[in-house]
């Protein structure tokens, strides 16, 4: 795995979790705009999803790097992005899975799964890499809002 230094999100929170992790999947966005990316292909995808939060479970985890790995490498790997309507479309069936909308979902994924734990930590970036030279960060506008507000009270 490739160690690097991802842009920070400030936040009010006294804990910070991030979580590198890999997964292996083919996409196409059809649509002319898109150039050779309308062609199938493949592309080796480097995540990196940081949560924070001011309370620890049971057990002393923010929340345990396995499920966050799980929640997206299982659902993943190995697939065709454009399988994943679902997923990807957002109700909008114009929305394919480029590196953005990727990106957003991984988010939307973690946050759903947080918002179930006894402690509700927040997601609050996910760097998607998808290629050597290429990637997306995605920070929800709503979260920074909320995130600043807070900031403020302290």
């Amino acid at each position: 795995m490739l160690q690097q230094i991802y842009p920070q999100v400030e936040h009010p929170f006294e804990y910070e979790l991030n979580k590198d992790f890999q997964f292996a999947a083919a996409h196409y966005v059809p649509s002319p705009k898109a150039g050779k990316c309308q062609q199938m292909h493949g592309h080796t995808y480097f995540v990196n999803v940081t949560v924070a939060g001011d309370q620890l479970d049971d057990t002393g985890f923010l929340v345990n790097f396995a499920f966050i790995k799980e929640l997206i490498h299982d659902r993943f790997d190995h697939t065709l992005l454009n399988d994943h309507h679902n997923d990807f479309n957002n109700n909008e069936p114009n929305y394919f899975p480029t590196t953005e909308v990727v990106a957003r979902t991984i988010y939307e994924l973690v946050s759903d799964f947080l918002a179930t734990t006894d402690n509700k930590p927040t997601c609050v970036q996910v760097f998607l890499r998808e290629t050597p030279t290429s990637y997306c960060i995605y920070r929800p506008r709503k979260l920074l809002r909320q995130l600043n507000a807070v900031g403020g009270e302290r």
